[in-house]
């Protein structure tokens, strides 16, 4: 499969079958922490919509990063968290329930501020020239159509028809990911030779930005005097990002090959401070259950 074809058809209705699965899985009830506990929530949304990007410039300008290599690196750092934040949230025996409320927060406004950023992203590093040829509307309206647009359907299919919803969520989940291995293989082709290098030079920044951003995010809580799971929470959702998102980006908008790999290490390497967590939160759970005995 070419690259193009990857990128312009499949990966689009990639995210959106992702997005439609997202919304499935919502109850409307889960929204209620937006006024149970707003302050936990905004807290959550400015720590992934602000301090993330503040935070992958650092890391970026640290590293060194070729400009390409910068700018997909930041835009992944606008997207917003996915079904990989929940899923590894409730792996962590965090509170899933401000997971799922938080990326659907952040997935309803990230539409509006990720182009502009985006924008700015593209001038600081690649000049004026190169930012007046990105497309801020087209954007935006791309992405509302491809992930908002789905993620209100699924939460709508879900209240008004939850017997339907629960027999086709499986089918959703399972086109979604055949739809993501097809991405792959695309990008993964066009960057063969490429790739080695490329893993190479952006794969230390990606661990480093992750891991800090996931302390970062559980710092921010603890600050707050959050519990354990919603500070294990916030460390999740700051530290993972929809890589698919980013790859619409980057891919379908800025027509960047390596840039879309940026986007794909970032997603396979994410996965390492994930399982560390994750790991970190079984071991400590053992040791607790072992002392109540």
């Amino acid at each position: 499969m070419e690259n193009g074809i990857a990128i312009q058809v499949v990966l689009p209705l990639a995210l959106f079958t992702i997005m439609l699965g997202v919304g499935m899985s919502l109850r409307v009830s889960e929204f209620s922490l937006l006024w149970r506990k707003p302050a936990v929530v905004l807290v959550g949304v400015l720590s992934q919509l602000l301090l993330l990007p503040l935070l992958g410039w650092v890391v970026v300008l640290c590293f060194q990063l070729p400009p390409v290599l910068a700018v997909g690196v930041m835009i992944l750092t606008f997207a917003p968290g996915g079904a990989t934040s929940n899923m590894i949230t409730y792996l962590s025996r965090g509170d899933t329930a401000l997971s799922v409320c938080l990326t659907a927060v952040s997935g309803f406004i990230t539409p509006f501020t990720m182009p502009v950023l985006t924008v700015l992203t593209v001038s600081y590093w690649m000049g004026e020239e190169a930012a007046i040829e990105f497309p801020v509307m087209i954007t935006m309206v791309k992405l509302l159509l491809i992930s908002l647009l789905p993620a209100l359907l699924g939460t709508l299919i879900h209240h008004r028809w939850p017997a339907f919803c629960g027999r086709i969520e499986p089918y959703v989940k399972v086109m979604a990911c055949l739809f993501l291995v097809l991405v792959v293989f695309g990008i993964v082709k066009a960057n063969w030779v490429e790739l080695p290098t490329l893993v190479l030079e952006l794969g230390p920044a990606v661990v480093v930005l992750v891991s800090l951003a996931m302390l970062l995010g559980y710092g921010v809580a603890r600050q707050m005097r959050l519990t354990t799971e919603q500070g294990i929470t916030m460390a999740v959702e700051v530290g993972i990002q929809n890589a698919a998102m980013a790859l619409l980006v980057t891919g379908g908008i800025l027509h960047n090959a390596e840039m879309s790999a940026s986007a794909l290490i970032y997603g396979v390497l994410m996965n390492i401070p994930a399982f560390g967590l994750i790991t970190y939160r079984f071991f400590t759970a053992r040791t607790l259950l072992k002392r109540s005995v």
